[in-house]
């Protein structure tokens, strides 16, 4: 890039060449193929009651510490914390684009859903502050998702209509002890996973050669738990780290091509690593015509909230194929911090996060991306009290 940083950061605003049209916050925003070619949104995560303009209530999560297996230390570090991570932030902002970019077709579709489950802090699991007053509150627990068709855009839009519902269903339906949370967790992606992609054969919405990745985070007021298939990604800027919390599940990557060997399938070079030369992913909602070597399950991970937390980001290839995790971690903890000394009040800017979700995309089409964009970005530091600094 030819101009300086600075100079860029100040054109994160004008996208002229990529004409992202704003569109209005609500509560839940769910974006497929048919919203608009080129779209962007921000909404924020507050302690105020729902609105249009995208408020919804403080975050607030669980956890479920056995106090007699922990050392002294652990245990007094448990005990002193009085509420959890996402409380003491005060909320988060979210923003994400998603354009077609040089594609002739979109086929990537999003789901942003802000409360779509609300349970205590003793039912999601993870707390950080166990026995205190926020474990015992109902609190919203958000769902955030991208994916990326191929083959057509039925099976995208159908997960971002679908699958924060089944999930949902299946955490509900599934009932271990307290302190397996995380396998109650692993159970419901796995199942809601097959689910959504058996309901795909079902309903007939796609013919056997349309899938998706599918990338999916869940966050509470303690926890951030991941579920992906294929190759969309999610990463979390910690202080000056960048923290990949999915792998992609491309068909050279070892475990993956044993798997598909070991099942009579041939993975060929034909631009890339593809299944019997098709598809460059190994997992995917969808794809009936390469069971089963392409499957529909998920690899979940869980990563405690800490104060230290920037940003979660979650994108299609579209941007990771031309950058890096650093690159875009440090793009996102540079004019997130810009952008938080620059707001002087709540109401004269848009959100850090929408700031660093258009600029990534313009950076991605700046370096001749040649996919369909599509990116999440939510920020994980409290929410200033910018009116208060004018």
């Amino acid at each position: 890039m030819e101009s300086t940083e600075d100079e860029q950061l100040e054109r994160v605003n004008s996208l002229p060449d990529l004409e992202l049209a704003s569109t209005s916050s609500s509560p839940s925003s769910i974006l497929t193929a048919e919203d608009s070619r080129s779209t962007t949104s921000s909404g924020e995560v507050s302690r105020t009651t729902t609105s249009s303009s995208g408020d919804i209530p403080a975050l607030l999560v669980p956890v479920l510490v056995d106090r007699t297996l922990l050392t002294g230390e652990e245990l007094r570090v448990a005990v002193s914390r009085s509420k959890c991570v996402g409380r003491n932030n005060k909320g988060v902002t979210w923003g994400f684009t998603s354009v077609i970019g040089r594609r002739r077709e979109m086929e990537d579709a999003v789901a942003v859903i802000p409360g779509f489950m609300s349970r205590t802090c003793d039912h999601v699991g993870g707390c950080t502050a166990p026995g205190s007053r926020t474990s015992s509150e109902i609190s919203p627990v958000h769902f955030f998702g991208v994916y990326d068709g191929h083959g057509g855009n039925q099976v995208a839009k159908f997960c971002a209509e679908r699958m924060h519902e089944v999930i949902a269903q299946e955490w509900d339906r599934e009932t271990v002890d307290g302190y397996e949370w995380q396998r109650k967790w692993e159970t419901a992606f796995s199942i809601g996973f097959e689910r959504a992609d058996n309901e795909l054969l079902e309903e007939a919405i796609a013919p056997e050669m349309v899938g998706s990745t599918a990338v999916v985070a869940i966050l509470s007021g303690c926890q951030i738990i991941t579920s992906n298939c294929g190759d969309s990604r999610a990463i979390l800027c910690r202080g000056t780290e960048t923290i990949p919390l999915t792998v992609d599940q491309k068909p050279d990557r070892e475990d993956e091509l044993m798997r598909i060997e070991g099942g009579g399938g041939k993975v060929i070079n034909w631009n890339g690593a593809r299944v019997f030369g098709v598809l460059a992913m190994s997992r995917a909602i969808g794809d009936r015509y390469l069971r089963p070597w392409i499957i529909p399950v998920p690899e979940i991970t869980f990563m405690t909230r800490t104060d230290e937390d920037e940003c979660l980001i979650l994108a299609s290839d579209g941007l990771w194929d031309v950058m890096t995790n650093e690159e875009v971690g440090e793009v996102a903890r540079h004019l997130l911090r810009k952008r938080r000394r620059s707001i002087s009040s709540l109401t004269d800017d848009i959100p850090p996060a929408q700031a660093v979700a258009d600029y990534l995309t313009e950076i991605a089409y700046g370096r001749n991306s040649s996919d369909n964009i599509s990116i999440i970005v939510v920020d994980l530091k409290a929410k200033r009290k910018r009116q208060q600094r004018q």
